[in-house]
């Protein structure tokens, strides 16, 4: 997925986005680190963000202007199908996949609202989790599997899984820090 080689000097590395769906609430966290290369060039990045009526939280890893335009394009689909994120995402998983210029586009993307989380990709990817937990990124891995670790044997609330979670990843990836931003949304019955 890479555009560039190993030991290109423009390579760029990083992020960890993780998203817990829980009774009431979905939580999604972000860490704050911007690497290009071998050096942080950033710590305190906002990869989470509000769109569409402040309804919908995103989050993405990947290259930052990708990641954007892919957000914008994801709420301009949004504006088209009055919020249904599942169609959106779909509509924008088929437009990233066969448009030439989006294609081209280096990024992942976690989107929740009250009914959908979703994993959506540029290989035509919309993927909903069967546990309600989704990671991507550098330390998507690690802080899947404290996430998935702490709902099944701990009480602790959703936001304090999510904190507990990236704190892990922080400490496992080299491209994540502890510099978080989480958000979340209440899910209305």
């Amino acid at each position: 997925m890479d555009r560039y080689p190993q030991d290109h000097p423009l390579r760029f590395h990083g992020t960890t986005i993780l998203a817990i769906r829980g009774k009431d609430r979905v939580v999604m966290a972000g860490d704050g680190q911007v690497t290009l290369n071998n050096t942080v060039v950033k710590h305190h990045a906002r990869k989470v963000r509000r769109i569409y009526k402040e309804r919908i939280l995103v989050g993405f890893a990947g290259a930052t202007a990708d990641a954007l335009t892919l957000t914008e394009k994801l709420e301009q689909k949004l504006e088209r199908y009055n919020g249904n994120l599942t169609r959106s995402a779909v509509e924008l998983a088929r437009d990233w996949r066969a448009d030439k210029y989006l294609r081209r586009l280096e990024a992942l993307m976690i989107a929740v609202d009250g009914t959908a989380m979703l994993l959506i990709s540029g290989n035509g990817d919309v993927i909903e989790p069967d546990q309600g937990v989704v990671a991507i990124g550098s330390g998507g891995v690690a802080a899947q599997a404290a996430a998935t670790a702490l709902l099944a044997e701990t009480e602790l609330d959703e936001r304090r899984i999510v904190e507990t979670s990236m704190k892990i990843a922080a400490s496992l990836c080299v491209y994540t820090n502890d510099q978080i931003t989480i958000d979340e949304l209440l899910i209305h019955e």
